[in-house]
């Protein structure tokens, strides 16, 4: 059996699409979560004969509960590693702490620049000349974790948010697919902050 892998997405699911379209990947999505009822993930997973559960924010108290919560689903479903395709929660230490190493996300931006929830429209008010896309463990900090892979994408005169998110998408259904395998085949070394990949 291998690696079961969750998908963690509030919003179309793009990514998440592009890990079903990925044959390798594909195999390993056992899940996928969304904190949002009409979120078009659910809709993605439902279409490729994925779970897909939806887990009612309102329905808990406090963020840490509904972390809890979402733990116990994963817990229950045997999920190796999580992946995060645009899931709009910040998670609390307990839920890291417990998927450490296992946990990946991607972010439309060089990082360390342009952190945060607007990075496309802050490389662009910035005057950036290039941004990227990003692949990196969660820790405790918001976009902050080591990072597994990046890949640069230049800013084009008269670029605006619409133009410039087209072109980062790209790089990010080519990317995370490739992550996550070379998580899931286990060829990731972590030293500090410095990502290894080991070769097949």
């Amino acid at each position: 059996m291998g690696t079961r892998v969750a998908v963690l997405a509030s919003g179309k699911g793009s990514n998440l699409q592009a890990l079903l379209d990925d044959p390798d990947v594909r195999p390993w999505v056992a899940l996928v979560v969304s904190d949002r009822e009409d979120s078009g993930a659910l809709v993605r997973a439902e279409d490729a004969g994925v779970a897909a559960i939806f887990l009612d924010p309102k329905a808990h108290p406090s963020r840490a509960d509904f972390d809890r919560a979402l733990l116990q689903v994963l817990e229950l479903e045997n999920i190796d590693v999580v992946v995060l395709a645009g899931f709009m929660r910040i998670l609390s230490g307990e839920f890291v702490r417990a998927f450490e190493g296992r946990l990946l996300n991607i972010h439309p931006a060089l990082l360390p620049a342009f952190p945060g929830a607007h990075s496309v429209r802050d490389a662009l008010e910035w005057g950036a000349k290039v941004t990227g896309v990003t692949v990196h463990f969660v820790d405790e900090e918001v976009d902050h974790g080591p990072i597994v892979l990046q890949e640069a994408v230049p800013i084009e005169p008269g670029d605006d948010e619409h133009s410039l998110h087209e072109r980062i998408h790209e790089v990010e259904h080519r990317l995370y697919p490739r992550a996550v395998k070379l998580l899931g085949e286990g060829r990731v070394r972590v030293e500090g902050r410095t990502v290894r990949v080991v070769e097949s």
